[in-house]
């Protein structure tokens, strides 16, 4: 079956029409638009109607329209052009907690350059309030820049009353309209902005195109120099390819706007209805009315959005958060928003399109609440998937093995300040970062113990327990001694996974430790969020023939059990 595509707020497909109004760029209309001859002419001919197609969804005029390689450029020479361009006149920007990493790092690039800026917060829904903008407007503040609507939980901001505020104040007003254009009415004329930002790849356009409305009478100061195309501040050839397949998006998206706005609208509202129907701890993130008919924002409490995205191969969609071994990392919009790190961190965002249908929505309605109540306990589907088989270990964890780690750098700081052992019979500790621990009982025999567990790396139980346990195991052997007998560690999702499923990682396990010529006498296990294996192993060597990190010498043989580079490969298949 087909997957669902829900992520259209990070890219949108190219849109059959564009495509076809591109076509003839990569066939016959080659010429250079700033050559002057026939084949230059009609490059120059259409590069002027796409700007006319663009201006015309804008509400402005043609020349008031620069095109770019995207939205990020767009914001990058609206805001370091004009700051850089009016310095002698103020060095004060603002702009608002929840703008885009392209507007993001301009200011914090400016601030290197002895800019100040200044952050406006939001309020729990991500709007920006009047009153805040008014008091930190100065004497010397030269923009003000504030997206049109959020990229992550789609709160359309007060562009209009912000806009006029600056203006009272002797400030231009930019606005990153990457994620409204194409969604929702944008009029710069309405809007009351000097400077507005379009990105072609979220409205069906390809990537590799924006464009830069430029009020006239503003004054920016060159990016890119070299020749003086798009009125002497982009120098570079133009890409008619893509140029012209922005002006037919603007073109479609000026059409088809109102019945989209209605038709994504019902779509959106239903799949927020059908999961608050079926699931509880669930909340909406940003403003249910001033929002983007197609972005819907919800966070599953408690729940990591990763793990709730791993067990949906067939919806594709976006986290809000990226939860580590030693970190939760949440985006800086729900920080901002002031979603708490319990909530924010099962946040996802589904993003409609035109080509979303009724029926994707309920198959997303089903799938979503299918796995958030198997990961609440709430689900007999992992019995049906004991039954049919369908248990891919993988789907389980956030990370895949070793990669679940805590940072090395982050536990030697713990380590260090731990009491280290005098015991003299301790031959190997952890000072040298050893596979295992060694401990003297005489002149002819050393103790080896060894502890080592992760997270699945394979899909199939039975492979992922015989891995587990061959790792383990092979760390007595890198010591130069012989195993004895090994005890389980098992932390397991019995909520979540069948318990045949340990089943066949124990036997896995068990397996390979009578390769080895030993038992697995036992054992400890936990009721845990994601299934983790492994053993804890005791050997024995002579105290005086064991293998350490230190003291190899030049001639000597390094052996390698498997290929380098095996482990990265293997993460990267999942």
């Amino acid at each position: 079956m087909q997957p669902i595509y829900l992520d259209y707020n990070a890219t949108t497909p190219i849109h059959a029409e564009v495509a076809a109004a591109m076509l003839p760029c990569m066939v016959t209309l080659f010429g250079n638009p700033s050559s002057t001859h026939w084949f230059g002419v009609q490059s120059k001919k259409a590069v002027e109607q796409a700007r006319a197609e663009v201006a015309d969804l804008l509400g402005c005029r043609a020349d008031e329209i620069l095109f770019t390689s995207g939205g990020s450029e767009a914001n990058n020479l609206a805001i370091k052009g004009y700051c850089l361009a009016h310095r002698r006149r103020g060095s004060h920007l603002i702009i608002s907690a929840v703008e885009h990493p392209a507007v993001m790092e301009v200011a914090a690039h400016l601030g290197t350059l002895g800019f100040e800026v200044t952050t406006l917060p939001v309020d729990r829904y991500g709007l920006v309030a009047p009153r805040d903008l008014e008091a930190a407007l100065r004497p010397d503040t030269l923009l003000v820049s504030v997206m049109h609507a959020n990229n992550e939980v789609g709160t359309i901001e007060p562009i209009a009353e912000l806009a006029a505020m600056a203006h009272a104040h002797g400030a231009v007003f930019h606005c990153d309209a990457a994620q409204s254009v194409g969604k929702i009415a944008v009029r710069v004329d309405e809007l009351g902005v000097d400077l507005l930002s379009v990105a072609g790849h979220k409205l069906y356009a390809p990537k590799g195109v924006g464009a830069l409305y430029l009020r006239r009478g503003i004054v920016l100061e060159k990016q890119i120099h070299g020749a003086n195309h798009e009125h002497d501040l982009r120098a570079g050839t133009e890409n008619v390819l893509e140029i012209v397949g922005l002006g037919a998006a603007c073109k479609i998206a000026g059409r088809d706007l109102s019945n989209n706005m209605t038709r994504q609208a019902l779509l959106r509202d239903r799949l927020y209805e059908g999961l608050t129907t079926r699931l509880t701890d669930l909340q909406r993130n940003g403003h249910a009315q001033k929002c983007l008919p197609n972005t819907l924002s919800v966070s599953f409490h408690q729940l990591e959005a990763n793990a709730i995205l791993d067990q949906l191969p067939q919806v594709a969609a976006s986290a809000g958060a990226a939860c580590h071994s030693d970190r939760i990392t949440v985006s800086p919009v729900l920080k901002a928003m002031g979603v708490a790190t319990e909530w924010a961190m099962g946040t996802i965002r589904f993003s409609l399109g035109k080509m979303t249908t009724e029926e994707e929505i309920e198959r997303t309605i089903d799938a979503v609440c299918r796995v958030v109540e198997g990961l609440r306990g709430l689900s007999s589907d992992h019995a049906d998937a004991a039954q049919s088989g369908r248990i891919e270990l993988t789907h389980y964890t956030h990370g895949l093995g070793c990669a679940c780690k805590l940072q090395p750098q982050n536990l030697e700081k713990i380590l260090a300040g731990l009491p280290q052992p005098t015991d003299p019979a301790l031959l190997v500790g952890a000072e040298t970062s050893d596979d295992a621990a060694v401990y003297r009982i005489d002149s002819q025999t050393a103790i080896i113990e060894s502890v080592d567990f992760f997270t699945p790396i394979v899909d199939d139980p039975y492979d992922f327990g015989a891995i587990a346990a061959a790792n383990a195991l092979s760390d007595i052997y890198a010591m130069g001694g012989e195993p004895l007998f090994a005890l389980n560690l098992v932390a397991f999702p019995s909520n979540r996974m069948p318990l045949s499923s340990l089943e066949r990682i124990l036997h896995g396990a068990v397996d390979k430790a009578r390769e080895a010529g030993i038992d697995i006498v036992g054992g400890h296990s936990i009721d845990d969020t994601e299934p983790k294996f492994g053993l804890a192993v005791t050997g024995r060597g002579h105290p005086d023939k064991i293998w350490r990190n230190v003291g190899v010498r030049p001639g000597d043989a390094l052996v390698l059990t498997k290929p380098i580079g095996l482990g990265v490969l293997t993460t990267a298949m999942k």
